[in-house]
């Protein structure tokens, strides 16, 4: 397995701390995974990602299979290097962004064809090529490829997808050669025999690690919970559980209560070039007049660099102004934000008090 292992440390109640080894080092659970689709965290150096606290940073395998090429970062030593990030690495499969941004021509059993969004090209992907591409990447942990049917789906079209996906995933993780491990990713959309019978079957090809996939595709809040308890309560103790695609603040506490352990986002970066910025009392839209001559900081407890040395007036002007600087102050901020939170949740979890915290904040 390439020096990866994971252990639980802490429980209360689900919720869980835990540590996954890597040989790029050790990453604190539960984890939030600023993502870095073109080999970037928008807005932000490796090192400021470092800093706000982050163990682990998302790789997109479809944005860099297109641009620069995986064979371009493989000789250029691999994705680490080639991004300046010292620490683990997990790549999707570039499945999702095919499904979504791709001219899509066709899905089969085979894998799927799709025209490039950047200049039109004739591309495909199957399970070998996606674990090839991220083996070039030099992942730490690489996703298998799977179908994560688009809402509203049938019955029938999940079943379907859940066929796939099993079998895309023996074929991923027989053809995986890379440096770091592959992962399994659950589907079978709000059905809970067809999650059931999806996780079952992944279990059984015995991955170091499983996603649930298909949630945060348009389903409320009390969906994405419900079926991220059913498929966490399916996997196995004692391997790492990842929750894809899913970034408010109140679902990440929810489903640290339910057991899950890492989760990623584009929500932090995304809001912050919007004017969006998190924090303890809920977001802040700086864009607000009433913030034209607040001098205060944005948050007076939080150590980021934002808080530390800019006013909330300024914040403002530099958004209103279209300045670079805003999107980046905001965006070391939002990834503070969340890197904090993951802290107070793995700091509570250990002293017993999660459920109080919890409780505490879904009602605030």
């Amino acid at each position: 397995m390439s020096g990866f292992s994971f252990e639980v440390i802490a429980r209360d109640g689900r919720a869980r701390v835990g540590r996954v080894g890597t040989a790029r080092g050790d990453v604190r659970t539960p984890a939030f995974m600023p993502v870095g689709t073109a080999g970037s965290v928008k807005a932000m150096t490796p090192d400021e990602v470092e800093r706000a606290g982050a163990d682990i940073v998302l790789g997109n395998t479809y944005h860099l299979f297109l641009r620069p090429g995986h064979e371009v970062v493989e000789r250029l030593g691999g994705l680490h290097a080639f991004m300046g990030w010292r620490k683990p690495i997990l790549t999707d499969s570039g499945g999702f962004q095919a499904f979504s941004m791709a001219d899509l021509v066709r899905i089969d059993d085979r894998g799927v064809r799709f025209r490039s969004h950047v200049d039109g090209s004739a591309r495909e992907l199957t399970p070998e090529s996606s674990m090839e591409i991220q083996a070039a990447l030099g992942s730490d942990i690489a996703m298998v490829l799977d179908e994560c049917p688009e809402l509203p789906a049938s019955r029938e079209q999940v079943e379907r997808a859940v066929d796939r996906t099993t079998a895309w995933a023996r074929r991923s993780r027989d053809a995986y050669r890379g440096p770091g491990v592959p992962f399994g990713i659950v589907q079978g959309g709000t059905f809970e025999d067809l999650r059931e019978r999806s996780a079952r079957e992944l279990v059984e090809l015995d991955f170091p690690g499983y996603a649930v996939g298909g949630v945060s595709v348009g389903e409320p809040a009390e969906s994405i919970a419900r079926v991220a308890g059913w498929t966490a309560d399916r996997l196995p103790d004692d391997r790492p559980r990842y929750l894809m695609g899913v970034g408010r603040p109140e679902d990440l506490v929810r489903a640290v209560a339910l057991g899950l352990d890492l989760f990623d986002c584009v929500m932090p970066t995304r809001n912050a070039r919007n004017g969006t910025l998190f924090t303890s009392l809920g977001r802040i839209n700086i864009k607000q007049n009433r913030f034209r001559e607040d001098p205060s900081p944005l948050v007076p407890e939080c150590p980021c660099e934002t808080c530390t040395r800019y006013s909330r007036a300024y914040l403002r002007h530099l958004f209103l102004s279209g300045e670079i600087l805003a999107s980046r102050l905001n965006t070391i901020h939002n990834v503070t934000y969340y890197q904090r939170l993951m802290e107070r949740m793995r700091a509570t979890v250990g002293d017993g008090t999660f459920a109080a915290f919890a409780d505490g904040f879904l009602s605030s």
